[in-house]
């Protein structure tokens, strides 16, 4: 968990996701189009994947991935993500955490 804690406080929006998740590709893809680039760690591609991946797990991701951190905090996935996108909430969350400028 500590990992985890210490890969989500060094940017300002990281993703948890697996490259074969259309889920985490959809997410990562909505970011993109607000022009926020975000830091992205591809479970089933990078070594300890399965330890991070349980460190989420324990976090509360279920499931864990996407999981999305906004300026360091657990945000959701991809339903909890969606949710503030369609509330107007998401972007001032981003431009908040100083990954969206306009």
């Amino acid at each position: 968990m500590e990992r985890v804690s210490k890969m989500v406080s060094e940017k300002p929006v990281v993703i948890f996701s697996m490259a074969t998740c259309c889920m985490s590709h959809t997410i990562i893809s909505l970011f993109s189009d607000f022009g926020v680039n975000p830091t992205v760690y591809e479970l089933d591609e990078i070594s300890r994947g399965r330890e991070i991946e349980q460190a989420l797990s324990r976090l509360g991701c279920n499931p864990t991935v996407p999981a999305v951190f906004i300026g360091g905090e657990f945000v959701g996935g991809a339903n909890e993500v969606m949710s503030l996108h369609l509330k107007r909430a998401l972007k001032p969350m981003l431009k908040r955490a100083g990954a969206l400028w306009l």
